[in-house]
């Protein structure tokens, strides 16, 4: 997973409300086990509309998304993730997510932002022809109109997304932790270490009297 420390750039106003996941990515898409290639699936009924937001040249390969309330509701599906990061989005902005696919964002490097329904009223009339800047940094959503928009974001995810860590990465960079404690493990159980030689595992104490 890619560091994310700013992600600044055009953003889709699109400002809807209670976007499932169905809605992000229907179904039939989600026979694939990979992350690529899910971004021609994504929003396919909104797509299907002439002259729908995610069509526009104007904000072609935006990193930013603007929704309204609830967003990434219904099913836990995490291809909706995948599919919004395949599609180059970075950041989603809106007054409220789904815990679930909040959850998926972050494990994949989408920052969801919060903030109060007149920010994103703001930042729909700034984006239509303006960048915007989501600044991990300094925790604030802003704009060349000298808007500034503060957001909270869990510290350890924050540390996170900045680090570019998923939870892979997190297990990898403890690396050296586990290591020790397995062979210290070795050391003074070896009765229940991999690889000591004995079949099965025991059960401390077992067969005592």
């Amino acid at each position: 997973m890619d560091p994310v420390r700013i992600v600044e750039g055009r953003a889709y106003p699109w400002g809807a409300k209670n976007i499932d996941t169905d809605i992000i990515i229907p179904a039939h898409w989600l026979k694939t086990i990979t992350r690529t290639g899910l971004a021609k699936g994504a929003f396919e009924t909104v797509r299907a509309v002439e002259g729908n937001i995610f069509d526009d040249p104007r904000y072609a390969g935006s990193p930013i998304l603007i929704a309204g309330d609830n967003f990434g509701c219904g099913s836990s599906r995490e291809h909706a993730a995948w599919a919004l990061a395949d599609m180059g989005v970075k950041a989603v902005i809106a007054p409220s997510f789904s815990d679930i696919f909040s959850g998926n964002a972050f494990k994949n490097g989408i920052v969801p932002v919060v903030l109060p329904q007149e920010a994103i009223d703001r930042l729909v009339e700034v984006a239509q022809d303006s960048e915007v800047t989501v600044d991990l940094e300094t925790m604030t959503v802003t704009t060349p109109f000298q808007d500034r928009f503060p957001f909270e974001l869990d510290s350890f995810r924050r540390d996170c997304l900045m680090q570019g860590l998923d939870e892979v990465g997190l297990t990898l960079a403890r690396d050296t932790a586990i290591s020790k404690y397995e062979s210290g493990v070795a050391q003074d159980r070896p009765w229940i270490a991999v690889g000591s030689g004995h079949e099965g595992f025991a059960v401390e104490g077992a067969g005592r009297t």
